[in-house]
């Protein structure tokens, strides 16, 4: 297969940069789902909604980007990867359509808030536990012979997916809390602001222990992270982290309304940094390359220019959304 290794580095960083933007926007839509029954059942709830009522759907076009990208772009790639995560990968959609269909019921059927209320939070709950064991599940390495999935149905589930798992439902509580305490006002915001506090002190020691783990899984992730001289480098994230961390907790307790929310998006921006830093140039740990994965180069042309042409699209309207949403948010909506 000639493949352009340019093209084909392009489209991973492509691919890479749509999870990143479902991961942040979505998560904290998941993470106001997971963190909702802590919320009071009418004004408190009813801001929360609001809150992501503009755009919890757009946010999951990144999704849509991601996956059709990666089947598109890396085919290989994505045949294993499914195949080796496909009870996950149906547990998140399912979740994903709980939360979705709640969402939209609670304010049409109000008689039954109570089951509906209870629909999203456990859709949102199920969909980051998926999510972060399917994640656990890759950076363990899957079993691939002759470029195809030849492991079990349930070789994902260890100890360390279900660590990955537990560490993303908290890292998407986080992203809540920090959106709710920027966008809610009163009791809600006051209450947001103490449960990110706490989000804040288990994201980071589950990101530690995240952190402590992998470089266990294969020698090729601890030659990544401390052969000299890419140790010079690569220990600038975890320095990062620990400063990004104590601006985190300054702003929280400091009354700051938005900077907690983008503090928690550069935690995000620096845990994906070391995401690819164990990886690349592997998009299957140790098994298959990104070169190996990808695409006829004509074909990853053709996508090419497609996506030059959507995603400076995709990125216009979920910037204007945001913009013309970026206030605070009542009971009654935004003002």
């Amino acid at each position: 297969m000639s493949v352009n290794v340019d093209l084909t580095v392009v489209w991973a960083f492509i691919i890479a940069f749509a999870i990143f933007m479902y991961v942040v926007m979505d998560g904290f839509d998941l993470g106001i789902g997971i963190l909702f029954p802590t919320f009071k059942v009418g004004d408190e709830r009813d801001q929360a909604m609001n809150s992501i009522a503009p755009v919890w759907d757009g946010n999951e076009t990144w999704l849509v980007l991601g996956g059709g990208g990666l089947f598109a772009a890396f085919p290989m790639a994505y045949g294993v990867l499914l195949t080796a995560t496909y009870p996950l990968i149906i547990a998140m959609l399912l979740g994903l359509v709980f939360r979705g269909v709640a969402f939209e019921f609670r304010w049409r059927d109000p008689r039954h808030r109570a089951f509906w209320d209870l629909a999203f939070s456990g859709g949102s709950i199920i969909a980051a536990l998926a999510q972060g064991i399917t994640l656990g599940a890759v950076l363990q390495g899957v079993r691939v012979v002759g470029g195809a999935y030849a492991g079990g149905w349930l070789d994902w589930l260890t100890p360390f997916s279900i660590l990955t798992g537990v560490s993303v439902v908290i890292g998407y509580a986080l992203l809540g809390a920090t959106w709710l305490v920027w966008k809610v006002e009163g009791t809600a915001e006051a209450h947001a602001r103490r449960l990110a506090l706490f989000a804040a002190t288990g994201t980071l020691v589950a990101t530690a222990a995240v952190s402590a783990a992998t470089p266990f899984l294969q020698f090729e992730y601890w030659k990544r992270w401390f052969d000299m001289p890419g140790v010079l480098a690569t220990a600038q994230v975890p320095l990062l982290t620990i400063v990004v961390a104590w601006a985190l907790f300054r702003a929280l307790r400091g009354g700051r309304i938005a900077l907690p929310f983008l503090l928690t998006l550069a935690l995000f921006a620096l845990a994906f940094a070391g995401l690819g830093i164990s990886l690349f140039p592997f998009i299957v740990p140790d098994s298959i390359s990104i070169w190996d994965a990808a695409a006829p180069e004509k074909s990853q042309v053709f996508m090419l220019v497609g996506t030059a042409i959507i995603m400076p699209v995709i990125l216009a309207y979920t910037a204007w959304a945001y913009w013309v949403f970026r206030g605070k948010v009542g009971t009654h909506g935004y003002h």
